[in-house]
C-alpha cells in the first residue's frame, strides 16, 4: 500500500504539471496527500519540518541565481547581443542548422560550468532569434536546450563541473574525469542521436507548412537598435561569464577559506555567524559570474540597455520568481516523498538487480525520475546502497571510474520527466506548456537513459574506461 501511495502522489503531480496546473500550487497538495494516506498525524510536522523547510533552503541558496540569470539573459536579448551572435552563427553554419547551433552554445556554457538555469535564460534570446529567421516551430526550442544542456555535458563528458558528475567523486573517490572514453563515447551517442531526432521533427513540421508560431507568450522583444554589434563583442559577456565562473570557483575558498564568521552590529553580544564557505562556494562563483557578465552587457552596450531597461527587466524579474518556486517547490515535494516508507520499498525492490552496473543504473535514475531531481535522486541513491554498490564493483572487477560515469549518465536519464524543476523552468522561460513541447523532452530524455545501457554494453564488450 505504501509504494501505491508514493506512486499515486508521483502519478497525480505528473498528470497536473503536463495538463498546465501550478506546480507551485499541486506539488505541497501531491506531498502532503502521500503523507496523509500514509499518516495523518504526520502532515503538519512534515509541511513545516519538511516541505517548507527545503524548498525555502533551495530559494535561499538559489533564488539569485535565478534572478541573476534572468537580467543576464534580458540585457543580453534587449542590447541586441543575441541577434548579432544569431546572424554570426547563420552565416557559420547556415539558417538550416540553427538546432546544432543552439546545442552547440548551451553545450559551451555548461561544460564551462554555468549553471543549467542560468544557460536557459541566458539562451533562449538566441535560440527564439535563430528559430524565428529559420521558420523552424517553436515548440522545438525547449527539446534544443534541453538536448544542448541537460545531457551529454552535464554528465557524460569527462571533466564537466556540474554537480551531477560532482557527486560521485565523494562516494567512489574518483575525480570528475572518471571513465574518459566511456563518457565520450556516450556523450557523442547523445548528442548524435538527439540531433538527429530534433532534424527529423523540424522536417515533418516544415513538410506540413508548420513554421515559427504566432501569438505566442514569452517572446524576446525586437531589437530597436539600427546596427548591430561586433559578434565577437556580443559573445564577450558570454565568455566572461563561463571564465569567470572558473575563476572565482578557484578564487572564492582561498580568500574565505572553509568557513568565515563575523560578529553582526547589534546591541548586547551578539553570536557570531558563520559561514561554511566549502557548501556554498560553487554557487558565490555563478553569482560573480553573472554579475561579471551582466557589468559587461552594460559597459558595451549601455545606449541600448539604458533606454529599455526598467520595462525589460520587470518581466524577466516575475519570471524569475516563478521559475525559481517551481523548481523549489519541486524540491520540498521530492524530499517528503524521499521520506515515505512506498520509498523505501522502491529503494529495496531495485537492490535485488544483479548485474552490479544495470542495478546502479536502473535504481539512480528510477530514484532521479521519482522525485524529479538527477542531483536528488543520486545522492539517494548512492548515500542508501553506495557500499553496495562499490562491494559488487569489486566482486566483478569493476573500476571505479566505471562505477563513477555510469551513476552521473544515469542520474540525469529518467529526471526530466513532467514534474522536473528544470524542465518546468524551460517552459515557463520559453512561454510553451508541457501539451505543446515536452514531447520532444521526452524524447531526449529516453535518449540520454538509452545512453547509460550503451555505456554498460561497450565496457563489457571491450573493457574499455
Amino acid at each position: 500500500m505504501s509504494l501505491l501511495i508514493v506512486l499515486a502522489a508521483l502519478c497525480f503531480l505528473m498528470l497536473v504539471a503536463y495538463r498546465g496546473y501550478s506546480v507551485i500550487l499541486f506539488a505541497p497538495v501531491a506531498a502532503m496527500g502521500a503523507v496523509l494516506l500514509t499518516d495523518p498525524h504526520l502532515v503538519a510536522p512534515m509541511f513545516t519540518g519538511l516541505f517548507m523547510e527545503r524548498m525555502v533552503g533551495f530559494l535561499k541558496l538559489y533564488f539569485p541565481v535565478f534572478l541573476l540569470g534572468a537580467v543576464f539573459g534580458k540585457l543580453v536579448e534587449i542590447s541586441g547581443f543575441s541577434r548579432s551572435i544569431v546572424a554570426a552563427v547563420i552565416r557559420l553554419f547556415g539558417a538550416d542548422r540553427a538546432m546544432l547551433s543552439i546545442v552547440v552554445v548551451c553545450a559551451l556554457l555548461t561544460y564551462g560550468g554555468v549553471s543549467l538555469f542560468v544557460v536557459v535564460f541566458a539562451v533562449y534570446p538566441f535560440a527564439a532569434e535563430l528559430f524565428r529567421q529559420a521558420d523552424i516551430p517553436k515548440r522545438l526550442i525547449p527539446g534544443t536546450i534541453a538536448l544542448g544542456a541537460f545531457t551529454f555535458t552535464m554528465d557524460a563528458l569527462p571533466g564537466t563541473p556540474q554537480i551531477q558528475n560532482i557527486i560521485p567523486t565523494g562516494f567512489f573517490g574518483t575525480d570528475a574525469w572518471a571513465a574518459p572514453v566511456l563518457g565520450t563515447l556516450g556523450g557523442l551517442f547523445i548528442l548524435g542521436v538527439g540531433l538527429a531526432y530534433l532534424e527529423w521533427r523540424r522536417r515533418i513540421a516544415r513538410a506540413s507548412g508548420e513554421g515559427y508560431g504566432r501569438d505566442l507568450k514569452n517572446e524576446p522583444a525586437p531589437f530597436a537598435g539600427e546596427r548591430l554589434a561586433n559578434p565577437w563583442i556580443a559573445l564577450l559577456p558570454l565568455l566572461l561569464v563561463g571564465v569567470s565562473n572558473k575563476a572565482y570557483t578557484l578564487l572564492i575558498p582561498r580568500l574565505y577559506g572553509d568557513s568565515h564568521s563575523f560578529l553582526p552590529s547589534v546591541v548586547g553580544e551578539p553570536a557570531p555567524v558563520v559561514q561554511e564557505v566549502s557548501k556554498v562556494a560553487a554557487i558565490w562563483a555563478v553569482e560573480a559570474a553573472l554579475l561579471t557578465g551582466i557589468l559587461a552587457v552594460l559597459l558595451l552596450a549601455w545606449g541600448d540597455v539604458r533606454r529599455h531597461f526598467a520595462e525589460s527587466t520587470q518581466p524577466a524579474i516575475g519570471g524569475a520568481l516563478l521559475a525559481s518556486m517551481n523548481t523549489a517547490s519541486e524540491y520540498g515535494f521530492g524530499a517528503v516523498i524521499a521520506a515515505l516508507p512506498g520509498f523505501l520499498v522502491v529503494a529495496n525492490a531495485l537492490a535485488g538487480i544483479p548485474d552490479p552496473l544495470v542495478n546502479q543504473a536502473i535504481t539512480v535514475t528510477a530514484l532521479a525520475g521519482i522525485t524529479g531531481s538527477a542531483s536528488g535522486g543520486m545522492s539517494i541513491a548512492l548515500a542508501a546502497m553506495g557500499d553496495t554498490f562499490i562491494a559488487n564493483a569489486g566482486a566483478a572487477g569493476i573500476p571505479m571510474d566505471v562505477l563513477h560515469r555510469v551513476a552521473s549518465m544515469a542520474s540525469g536519464g529518467m529526471d526530466t520527466l513532467p514534474h522536473n524543476g528544470a524542465v518546468i523552468t524551460l517552459l515557463a522561460v520559453t512561454g510553451l506548456s508541457h501539451r505543446q513541447a515536452y514531447r520532444d523532452i521526452f524524447a531526449i530524455t529516453l535518449i540520454k537513459t538509452a545512453a547509460v545501457f550503451v555505456v554498460i554494453g561497450l565496457f563489457y564488450l571491450t573493457g574499455w574506461v
